[in-house]
This record gives structure tokens, sequence and C-alpha cells, in this order.
């Protein structure tokens, strides 16, 4: 039969195999200090990532910039003074026309 340190042993050299692997599957390398980093990768298919990554990113910043336009434009005092001469414009239209008042 197996002792529990020998199950503990198989299993401990498992999971080690499955990080190293996971490891390398990620690029991931290690020098000889013992220092991992990501190994550069000189495939089209990386490179076309990164191009629509980097180009993605330039996009969205754009947006922000213009949520962050519309998010400060609006609170400005000119902004609150057009939305209020807007809404009195809209509550005019919306009287009947050729209403007369009373004469007294």
């Amino acid at each position: 039969m197996i002792s529990s340190w020998a199950i503990v042993a198989i299993i401990a050299i498992i999971v080690w195999g499955a990080v190293q692997y996971a490891k390398a599957r990620a690029g991931i390398i290690s020098d000889e200090d013992g220092n991992e980093r990501i190994a550069p990768r000189d495939d089209a298919r990386s490179i076309a990532e990164i191009e629509t990554a980097r180009r993605e990113v330039t996009e969205l910043k754009e947006r922000v910039k213009v949520l962050e336009r519309i998010v400060t434009d609006s609170n400005t005092g000119d902004a609150r003074e057009q939305a209020r001469i807007a809404a009195e414009i809209e509550a005019l239209r919306a009287l009947p026309v050729g209403r007369k008042e009373p004469s007294e």
C-alpha cells in the first residue's frame, strides 16, 4: 500500500507539472537567475493582435474624451441656461394657439 507521504509527493509533482505547463503555454520563461518574463513572440498573429489592441485602446481613449466633454459641458452655467431656455420654448409651444385672454 502507498503511504500518505507518497500520495502527497505524487500530487505535488502533478501540480508542479500543471503549473509549468501553464507557464509554457503562456510563454513565460525563466533566466539563469530564476527571473520570469514573457518570451517575445515574432509570429504574425501576435503582431496583428498587438496592433488591434493598440487601435482599440486609441479608439476607447477618444470615446472617453468625448464622454468627459459631454459630462463636463452639461454641468456648466451656460449649458444649464440653454436647457432652461429650451424647456421654456417647449412649454410655450405646448400652449394652444389663438387663445385670447379675457378683457377686464
